[in-house]
């Protein structure tokens, strides 16, 4: 379904990606992560379409992404910003409305009706009773909701997330990471998202590309990147890393300076006590 290349790219004299490559299935609910700068969110334009890469390839079903004209790509891909909808004086069904853009001609009119992948997605996403509320009336957790609408009511087959829950409580977090998933298992679409909280990455994405300075760092399941090892050499930082009690999916516990020289000094105990019964034993 997506396909890149080794693109590169560079920005005011800095090269942000180095020669990238990924390859991601019809299906797949595929993350990117990375430590601030990566160059993940540049890489998620380059997989839209909306930027093209100074070298290398990026391919969406099989053909350059840059190639498609502009209502065709939007029947093909959409993408949910982190802030949300900004449609000031817009109602909740306005904006919704507003997702059909790439099946209407000149007039607005497009050859089915609307109403039933409107009324379906309001009822899905819990927006019916919201449906004349202006945007800017609503809290952040219902406004992102709304976004969500609006790029379900557009129907593609690819859908791009840009640190969707940034600015999200953790409630409204996992409601809106449960909705795209349920609608990414029901619906077969391919979901690209750039995430901050490694946590939720393992939790909800089926595959991951770590990037590190605008290279790969490393791709594969969320069990084979999510390693303490792997962390610190990336982040800097070396947490505890825990399988989830019911998932069995890796969860990263963060550790202060004090806790890591803690636990550092009870890691070299442990080793010098089995050394020492080892001896014992020979």
């Amino acid at each position: 379904m997506i396909e890149a290349n080794e693109v590169r790219l560079r920005l005011d004299d800095k090269e942000i990606l180095r020669g990238v490559s990924l390859r991601i299935e019809e299906g797949c609910f595929y993350g990117i992560i990375g430590p601030n700068g990566s160059g993940k969110s540049t890489l998620l334009r380059l997989l839209s379409g909306v930027s093209r890469p100074d070298s290398g390839t990026v391919r969406l079903g099989g053909r350059e992404a840059a190639d498609y004209p502009r209502k065709e790509l939007a029947r093909m891909l959409a993408a949910l910003p982190q802030e949300g909808v900004s449609a000031p004086g817009f109602t909740v069904r306005e904006v919704l409305e507003m997702g059909r853009y790439p099946y209407q001609d000149w007039f607005g009119r497009e050859p089915g009706d609307p109403e039933t992948i409107l009324g379906r997605v309001m009822q899905r996403l819990r927006l019916e009773e919201l449906a004349e509320r202006e945007i800017d009336s609503l809290s952040g957790g219902e406004r992102q909701r709304v976004a969500l609408g609006k790029t379900m009511v557009q129907e593609p087959r690819i859908l791009l997330l840009d640190e969707p829950t940034t600015f999200l409580d953790i409630g409204n977090q996992l409601e809106l990471m449960d909705y795209i998933r349920e609608w990414q298992a029901s619906s077969r679409i391919t979901v690209v998202a750039v995430l901050h909280d490694l946590n939720l990455a393992a939790q909800y994405c089926d595959r991951l590309l770590l990037l590190a300075e605008g290279r790969s760092a490393g791709e594969g399941t969320p069990a084979e990147l999510i390693r303490p090892d792997r962390i610190e050499r990336v982040y800097g930082t070396r947490p505890l890393v825990l399988p989830h009690p019911v998932s069995g999916v890796p969860q990263v516990l963060l550790q202060s300076a004090a806790e890591r020289a803690a636990s550092g000094a009870w890691l070299r105990t442990d080793i010098h006590a089995r050394q020492n019964k080892e001896e014992r034993t020979r």
